[in-house]
């Protein structure tokens, strides 16, 4: 079973560790008990699943892509053919390279709302080595 500490916990769910300990504190997240305070990760997974709140999608489309990252376009880098958009969602930054006419054509700049759609065939996983 993997735990996490307070400070790791809050970072993972982007909130500061005071609100982590209020949590605990009110027993919306169980701790497994041991000191200093560590979280299993089957609970912090859980609370990270109901604390997700979907951004409302600007689009109104039904889609069979599932990875939506609604946010503000961050960063646009363009010349006369290519365009690199950079999109922070919550926590997630995304990088799209599209054409520049695509760019016009969507009216993106920095401070626009967009939807990044991410859909792939191959994912990779990661893990940290223990």
């Amino acid at each position: 079973m993997h735990t996490y500490r307070i400070a790791d916990a809050a970072r993972l769910l982007g909130v500061s560790d005071d609100t982590v300990r209020r949590w605990i504190e009110n027993g919306a997240l169980p701790t497994t008990g041991s000191s200093p305070s560590e979280i299993a990760g089957d609970a912090l997974a859980e609370l990270a699943r109901q604390r997700a709140g979907v951004t409302t999608d600007p689009t109104d489309r039904l889609s069979s892509a599932r990875n939506r990252f609604v946010g503000l376009v961050t960063r646009v880098i363009a010349d006369e053919v290519m365009a690199q958009v950079d999109i922070q969602a919550g926590p997630h930054r995304v990088v799209s390279l599209m054409s520049a006419e695509a760019v016009r054509e969507l009216g993106l700049e920095v401070g626009s709302l967009a939807v990044a759609v991410v859909k792939a065939t191959n994912v990779i996983v990661e893990t940290p080595r223990d």
